[in-house]
């Protein structure tokens, strides 16, 4: 394997900053290339949320031609928090120093177009500065995707970005970075792109579709998703498009960071445990429902960790609550979006307060402890791309409840008769988009957690599975090299 200069490129990185999943795939898949000895380097906008500590040095000036006029900008380099990757910071103050990353109050900043495409302009012209020419640039949904429609289009006959790979990531097609078409010109890229094979959407412009355009080749964070989103279920309009480059999608699911998420290791805990000695695991229960104010009880107790949206299956699980919290059960809900969801969940809450509680927050310390108190982990999501919580599930004996879509049906094997004798079940899978579907899959995990023996040889299971970064930075070296190929 040679070594590659790789550039990834993404809206977000934890710990700097973070809002979802694609800041944590924008830490550990790094990190594991870097482990693998090519050299990394990441970038990202400099946003006014980054710690004083953690925003680097100024390193040189950068600039994009947008709208009719020049932006100037200025590139910071800083480094991943206990690593020595570098990390790129394209600043801008009017752009980027804000309270929010993309929306503030809910409302998505209105300029959102011109600060991504100054940010992906201005990259690439700073790394010119720079001098440090990568392999490959990574990219990762709509914030990134008009990278490669520049280094085909402004810098075509750039002998520095000669030869340059791109790949684009799709982590969520839902959101493909739909704006009017009278903003093209904010984006620095001409009309004559603005056509259904490009980057023309009912009438709009779509930047999602610049990434699929122009990438050398295309990725999603799971094998099925990798199909699902060239149909009409789940394609949001641009299943057409994708199908024509079809032979240049590819699906990785995503890695687990073991490091922060392993129930032997993790210092959030009360009790660690591991699939060879699983008795800290009951102690985690019952802190869990001290923690929030449950009875102690030996009954199968259920946790979920999201954000309150629909695409999480939440309406599922609100129009099941009235018939399960009539079993014998208890559920602990950690989350906080949708305002309807909250009050809705709060209400019922403040009705059963012996069977639901719920905490209206993102609380990293708290995922961790739900994840090893809970018997099983709900994930009733409607579309899935990846999923990261039915992997941190199964590390932690918490056994996924999930709907058989994207990610979640590439990890979790039900609990057929044929999956418990191949031992390869590790869940229970449901595929319905309804409430009866998940209330079925609900009574079918209290039935399992009264099975002790196959209880365990289903929690074992999933707890033995590696789903480690290793295996996907492995995958995604050989669509890097497929991608130099064919540049």
């Amino acid at each position: 394997m040679s070594k590659l200069n790789i550039l990834f490129v993404a809206s977000e990185i934890a710990p700097l900053v973070k809002t979802g999943g694609l800041a944590d795939v924008a830490n550990a898949l790094p990190k594991k290339l870097q482990a693998m000895g090519h050299d990394m380097r990441l970038a990202m906008p400099a946003y006014g949320a980054i710690a004083p500590e953690r925003i680097g040095e100024p390193t040189c000036m950068c600039g994009a031609d947008l709208a009719g006029g020049h932006v100037t900008g200025a590139v910071r380099t800083a480094t991943l928090p206990d690593t020595e990757i570098p990390v790129y910071l394209i600043e801008h103050d009017v752009f980027f120093n804000r309270e929010g990353l993309y929306a503030e109050d809910g409302k998505p900043y209105e300029d959102n177009l011109i600060r991504f495409s100054f940010f992906s302009l201005a990259l690439l012209d700073g790394i010119r500065h720079i001098g440090w020419k990568p392999d490959v640039i990574h990219c990762n949904d709509w914030q990134t995707a008009a990278i490669p429609a520049y280094i085909k289009t402004h810098f075509a006959h750039d002998p520095f970005w000669e030869d340059t790979a791109t790949l684009f990531t799709i982590h969520n097609l839902a959101y493909q970075g739909r704006f009017p078409a009278w903003q093209l010109p904010e984006t620095g890229l001409g009309w004559e792109l603005f056509t259904p094979d490009c980057l023309e959407y009912y009438g709009d412009l779509n930047l999602m579709k610049a990434g699929i355009a122009f990438a050398s080749q295309i990725s999603t964070v799971s094998q099925r998703y990798a199909k699902e989103i060239q149909t009409a279920d789940y394609g949001y309009g641009l299943e057409g498009f994708l199908r024509t480059r079809s032979e240049d999608i590819s699906g990785i699911l995503n890695g687990v960071d073991y490091s922060a998420w392993h129930p032997k290791t993790c210092p959030y805990i009360v009790a660690n445990y591991s699939a060879d000695d699983l008795s800290g695991k009951a102690q985690c229960k019952r802190t869990l429902q001290e923690l929030f104010g449950l009875p102690k009880s030996d009954c199968p107790l259920f946790g979920m960790v999201c954000r309150f949206d629909w695409q999480k299956g939440l309406d599922l699980v609100s129009e099941s609550l009235r018939e399960l919290l009539q079993h014998d059960l208890q559920m602990v809900i950690l989350g906080t979006g949708d305002k309807r969801y909250e009050a809705l969940f709060n209400k019922e809450a403040q009705h059963h307060p012996d069977k639901i509680a719920v905490q209206l927050r993102y609380d990293v310390k708290l995922a961790h402890q739900i994840h090893a108190g809970a018997d099983f982990f709900l994930m009733p999501s409607l579309f899935e791309p990846s999923g990261l919580s039915q992997l941190y599930g199964l590390a932690y004996g918490s056994i996924p409840v999930v709907r058989k879509t994207g990610g979640l049906a590439d990890s979790i094997k039900d609990t057929t008769r044929t999956n418990l004798e191949k031992g390869r079940a590790n869940g229970i899978v449901f595929s319905a988009r309804t409430a009866q579907a998940f209330s079925e899959a609900v009574l079918r995990a209290m039935r399992l957690y009264d099975d002790k023996a196959t209880l365990e040889k289903v929690r074992l299971t999933g707890m033995r599975q590696d789903f480690s970064w290793a295996r996907a930075a492995e995958k995604y070296v050989e669509l890097y090299e497929k991608a130099m190929a064919r540049p």
